[in-house]
């Protein structure tokens, strides 16, 4: 279901950073040819950073692009860098080429006037893009992409179980208290101070919140008790069934998916519907592990790269940008055996050689189909995850 997006998230922002009239892209390759694009990106994942490296081994051979990965622990760091050159005075030659980004931190460099832009939609692969389907690569966390973020892969929470153990799965949020009584301590959602265990108490809000279109707006005071109150109070009642009584939490999905590796748990989280197909591929899980979406629908959105309004390289930070939006690229991106996100890209813009890039990619068991997804349902407004973690980090990290 396509939720209204509210008018005031689309009139929000009217600083931009333009580029210079559009030049041919060629042009745009040329500039680019011998610079070095430092793509700042989460470093968490070694998949995503061994798919990183193939790209700029590509980038580096087609188009004399050198791309350095800034390992982050946080994308917040980026943008705070971003911000003190903004701060100092440095308006180009920006340490920042390339950011992979979204949702609150997107929000942040867009309010701030820190991006580049808009971008994307002149970027020649932009053309396989679905921007209707696919509505979070055109809407970030609710507010409008505006051409200042161009997208590259797909995330939807689904929950990770082994069919070894367990048989049943909660297929509700309210339906986790009685699996979770019933399994003491075989399910464990990473640190809600990590995004997916915020992640996960945002799936709950929307089953427990009155008016889950209030979501879509930004929180208050006021909107956030009222809509967030039946949130902690199943929280209270489940928490005391997590692994090792909601005392202690895995410090991200890597150190979760080690505890259904290990038997100390049965069931956990990811945002990534292909990563337990990739999980048992490298020997990281069981061959009996499963992924399953909630009857209701789960979370989705979409990973972008943005561009600082003063980097140093922004042609051949396009140039990279255009090339994860290549047909190729994105077959590669959604093979299990090397990352296993799905596309960003609409199957009917492609010619029949670039669909079958995608229909001759492995499956798996554990790989669920697109219609085994089901329904996708946007993010909240960023506010709703920033004022979720504090107040549980008040509530619970004592």
């Amino acid at each position: 279901m396509r939720r209204r997006i509210p008018l005031a998230a689309a009139l929000l922002f009217s600083a931009v950073i333009v580029p210079a009239a559009a030049d041919d892209w060629s042009e745009t390759v040329a500039r680019a040819k011998g610079s070095t694009v430092y793509w700042n990106a989460w470093g968490g994942d070694e998949r995503t950073n061994a798919f990183i490296a193939w790209v700029g081994d590509e980038v580096a051979e087609r188009y004399d692009v050198t791309v350095r990965h800034v390992k982050l622990a946080d994308t917040a760091e980026a943008v705070t860098r971003v911000l003190a050159e903004k701060t100092a005075g440095k308006d180009d030659g920006g340490a920042v080429d390339l950011i992979w980004i979204n949702g609150a931190n997107f929000l942040s460099m867009k309010e701030q006037g820190l991006l580049f832009g808009p971008f994307s939609e002149d970027l020649p692969n932009y053309r396989y893009v679905d921007t209707v389907d696919k509505p979070s690569n055109v809407i970030d966390f609710t507010v409008p992409v505006d051409g200042m973020e161009s997208p590259w892969r797909m995330a939807q929470i689904v929950f990770v179980y082994d069919t070894a153990r367990v048989g049943d799965v909660p297929r509700t949020i309210p339906g986790f208290l009685d699996w979770a009584a019933s399994h003491p301590g075989r399910f464990a959602h990473p640190d809600v101070r990590d995004f997916l265990g915020a992640t996960f108490l945002k799936q709950a809000l929307y089953e427990l919140a009155p008016d889950p279109d209030a979501l879509q707006e930004p929180a208050s005071d006021e909107t956030f008790a009222a809509v967030a109150a039946p949130l902690w109070a199943w929280y209270d009642a489940l928490r005391p069934s997590l692994w090792r009584g909601g005392t202690q939490f895995p410090d991200g999905g890597p150190a979760a998916r080690q505890l259904l590796d290990d038997s100390e748990i049965d069931l956990t989280i990811s945002f990534d519907p292909a990563e337990p197909a990739g999980w048992i591929e490298a020997g990281l899980a069981p061959s009996s592990v499963r992924a399953y979406t909630l009857d209701n629908g789960t979370i989705g959105n979409t990973s972008f790269v943005a561009i600082p309004y003063n980097a140093a390289n922004k042609d051949g930070a396009m140039v990279v940008a255009d090339f994860l939006l290549d047909p190729a690229t994105q077959a590669r991106a959604q093979d299990i055996r090397i990352l296993g996100s799905f596309t960003v890209l609409d199957m009917d813009k492609l010619d029949p050689d670039q669909r079958r890039l995608f229909a001759e990619l492995p499956t798996s068991p554990a790989l669920p189909t697109n219609a085994d997804l089901g329904k996708v349902l946007l993010e909240p407004h960023p506010s709703w995850m920033t004022r979720i973690v504090d107040e549980w980090t008040r509530r619970y990290s004592r």
